[in-house]
């Protein structure tokens, strides 16, 4: 069979995936930052639609390259909050050839969960699927298939435009951020209990695979060393702690931590904390396998 593609268009970072089937043939991720001042203003900024655009046209030149013709692309948070999201989806399709869907905080999460527990035991199970994106974060639980998803309004970019105004942050800022957090964990839990029983965290997207990098000290981003590893949550309090303190140019002296994601990725792992802390998680296991494979398979016959 042809390979097949898919493209997820995120709040900090946009991403394609080619899969043949049997195993994935490309991943790319740019940090196209399309969610850019949209809790502010409730438009996508100009340059934001420039940078995702342009980000849009290299993956179409990528998936013509492996002769891909059944492609499904998603746009999740930004997409949901932006007015003018319409302009923005006729220029998408006239670039990538196929119309973005306009993906729920449900839908996003159930297409999470497929993607991260498909290569996992279901005698681990069950999961809680956490998607910590640059908008919103997914919980997502279940075990052969996803019983619930809870959808917050909180991101790493969301989080960081709103309450993090210094660099480095201030105390009161990091308060902030991990108040908010603990407010959207407390919801999940007074409306599904079941999250703190959950016998594996999954932790999805850049904020939980950089904590890992910048864990394991990766000069450079190797996907076989992060996906499954076991993030300890003593590791993610040193790291946030570490991070927190620091000014952006202080921060990229960390091996793992890449120059794009330095502005905000201290209001990521405020989210990441506060989960493990509040749910009572002691490790948290790091999936390169999310959102993206979900749409892929959804593709595949079978």
């Amino acid at each position: 069979m042809r390979p097949v593609g898919a493209v997820d268009i995120g709040t900090n970072s946009t991403r394609v995936l080619v899969h043949d089937g049997t195993r994935p043939l490309e991943r790319l991720m740019t940090i196209t930052r399309l969610g850019e001042g949209v809790d502010r203003t409730g438009r996508l900024a100009p340059a934001a639609v420039e940078r995702t655009l342009d980000c849009l046209a290299a993956y179409r030149r990528v998936l013509d390259r492996y002769g891909v013709e059944r492609v499904r692309a998603s746009a999740t948070s930004a997409a949901r909050d932006a007015a003018d999201r319409d302009e923005f989806f006729d220029a998408a399709e006239a670039t990538l050839g196929v119309r973005p869907e306009l993906l729920s905080g449900d839908e996003e999460g159930r297409l999470s969960f497929v993607g991260a527990t498909a290569e996992l035991d279901p005698a681990d199970g069950p999961f809680l699927v956490v998607d910590i994106g640059g908008g919103s974060t997914e919980f997502a639980y279940g075990t052969d298939t996803c019983e619930f998803v809870h959808s917050a309004d909180m991101g790493c970019v969301r989080l960081t435009e709103a309450h993090i105004h210094h660099d480095p942050p201030l105390p009161e800022e990091l308060v902030a951020c991990l108040s908010i957090a603990e407010a959207h964990v407390d919801e999940v839990l007074r409306r599904h209990p079941a999250v703190a029983g959950a016998r594996t965290f999954v932790g999805l997207a850049g904020t939980v695979t950089t904590a890992a990098a910048v864990e394991l000290g990766l000069a450079r981003y190797d996907r076989d060393a992060i996906h499954h590893f076991r993030l300890t949550k003593e590791a993610v309090e040193d790291v946030f702690r570490t991070l927190a303190t620091e000014s952006r140019a202080e921060r990229l002296g960390n091996p793992g931590l890449e120059e794009a994601r330095a502005d905000v990725i201290v209001g990521g792992l405020s989210i990441l904390v506060k989960i493990m802390r509040h749910l009572g998680y002691e490790s948290c296991l790091v999936s390169e396998a999310d959102i993206l494979d979900g749409l892929a398979r959804s593709l595949l016959p079978g």
